[in-house]
């Protein structure tokens, strides 16, 4: 099979002048034409088996001139014989056939409106072959249709790309090299692209809005940062900042691959903001920790001299303490050397008070072994004083506790002390308890407080005399009012009475 050019052949007719150009019948191509768009989901389209090209009768070999007989029987018309035609692949299109036309020369045409146009020549095979190659080309745009057709209808496709494609396939449907209704695949394309361009317009709103969405969502993680970089160095926490300042690192690279990509320019100030601002952080970050490192190389120094001179305190002993506990007051005036630093000078700041302080432990218990005796003697003492309470006569009570309170003096220092005090306060509870009753004693036998009590004493009895008479005189009137009152009267006074020790 082979399809002619335009340069006329024994076996080509050449074609008119507004068919379309074809290739040349060595490639044993058709003729060319622009190529739609091909939808995303579109499978590959299949390649079309070039029908067989039929073979040529041999050319008859050369003879003497014919007999008269041979002439005659060329004369007679041979009788007429049925042609032999191999059967035709059906189109795939059903009816697309009726829309083209073969000549005797092989030239394809098909119908338009009321007009037939030239596609193509097919002079190498048969009818039947010529009209089904350019049917299968229809059927390959009619394919093309329905694929975006289909697509359209199922929805999730990008509206703006299909009307791309749909627009291009149109252009490839006008004017094809093709047989077939190309103004109806013209038509349904033409709806196509008006239904889309209306769901293009929706499509860019939305793509518009979550742009305008994706903008404000990062302006706010660019603000975040810019809020972290107006913080005081000073103040900041920085192991909490450096955390935030990664998380939102993350955040802008995960909008970056979820959120709408960004016009070029709004997404380089975005960045530039957020890049100035992150910079600007790490910057005070290195100056504070830079400032940070100086001040607790200084601490580290310090520090350093008040352990080795506390150190050095070590022979003196208990009697150092008073020096190391100064020592102590001018390390906590001191700065920070840092966690792992501090805790190691600490650790031998600490190591040097505690030889001192372990030499006052030994002597302490030193003193408690020699105290325990005394401590013994002590607790004797306070079982001896307590019998003080039960001795009626104050002189000789108080007398005995002299006697044991110069004893106890006697046995001198106690350790610990607190044992010490525990003693003292023992004995002070004894102590009180005479004084109180000696007061009493006082307070009773005084002669100032006797005159004030016999006259006391004088005065109620003539008070209790005159509410007995008022009494008698109530109820022999029959006034049990009067009579109640003075009765209250007596009572009272009586009880005061009483009380005085009348």
């Amino acid at each position: 099979m082979s399809i002619s050019d335009n340069t006329p052949t024994s076996d080509s007719v050449t074609e008119p002048e507004n068919a379309p150009d074809v290739e040349s019948a060595e490639n044993a191509a058709v003729p060319a034409e622009p190529e739609a768009a091909e939808p995303a989901t579109a499978e590959p389209e299949a390649t079309e088996p070039e029908p067989a090209a039929p073979k040529k009768a041999p050319a008859p070999k050369p003879s003497a001139v014919p007999s008269p007989a041979a002439m005659a029987r060329l004369a007679k018309p041979a009788a007429p014989t049925a042609p032999v035609v191999a059967p035709a692949a059906p189109p795939a299109t059903p009816g697309a056939s009726d829309w083209g036309r073969v000549d005797e020369n092989g030239v394809v045409s098909v119908k338009e409106g009321d007009e037939w146009r030239v596609v193509g020549e097919y002079p190498d095979g048969s009818h039947d072959e010529a009209l089904q190659y350019y049917v299968q080309k229809f059927d390959d745009l009619a394919f093309k249709v329905h694929t975006i057709e289909q697509r359209h209808q199922a929805g999730g496709a990008s509206a703006s790309d299909l009307r791309k494609q749909a627009t291009q396939l149109k252009s490839d449907v006008v004017g094809a090299a093709a047989v077939g209704d190309l103004a109806e695949l013209d038509r349904r394309l033409t709806v196509m692209v008006d239904e889309l361009a209306e769901a293009s317009a929706q499509e860019a709103a939305a793509q518009r809005a979550a742009v305008d969405q994706a903008i404000a969502d990062r302006t706010v993680i660019v603000e975040k940062v810019e809020e972290l970089a107006a913080r005081d160095p000073q103040q900041v926490q920085w192991k909490q900042a450096t955390a935030d300042l990664n998380a939102l690192f993350a955040a802008w690279q995960e909008h970056q691959k979820s959120a709408p990509r960004l016009p070029k320019s709004t997404a380089q100030a975005l960045w530039k903001r957020f890049r100035d601002s992150r910079s600007k952080i790490e910057r005070a970050r290195r100056a504070f920790f830079s400032e940070l490192d100086e001040v607790h190389k200084a601490a580290k120094a310090d520090k350093t001299r008040l352990i080795e001179r506390a150190e050095a305190m070590a022979s003196r002993g208990e009697d150092a303490i008073p020096a190391y506990r100064d020592l102590l007051d001018e390390w906590k005036r001191l700065g920070r050397a840092g966690r792992k630093a501090d805790d190691a000078l600490w650790a031998r700041f600490k190591a040097a008070g505690d030889v001192l302080y372990g030499a006052r432990a030994e002597r302490s218990l030193e003193e408690q072994a020699e105290s325990k005796p005394r401590i013994e003697a002590r607790e004797a003492l306070v079982v001896e004083a307590r019998v003080v309470a039960d001795i009626a006569d104050l002189k000789k009570a108080r007398q005995t506790l002299t006697d044991i309170q110069r004893k106890w003096d006697e046995i001198g220092r106690i350790f610990p002390r607190e044992v010490e005090r525990d003693l003292d306060s023992k004995m002070r509870k004894i102590e009180l308890a005479l004084k109180d009753r000696e007061d009493v004693d006082w307070k009773r036998n005084n002669p100032e407080t006797k005159a004030r009590a016999n006259d006391m004493e004088t005065q109620l009895r003539e008070s209790i005399e005159g509410f007995e008479k008022d009494l008698e005189k109530a109820r022999a009137a029959g006034d049990d009012r009067a009579a109640r009152e003075a009765q209250e009267s007596i009572d009272a006074r009586t009880a005061w009475l009483r009380a005085i020790g009348g």
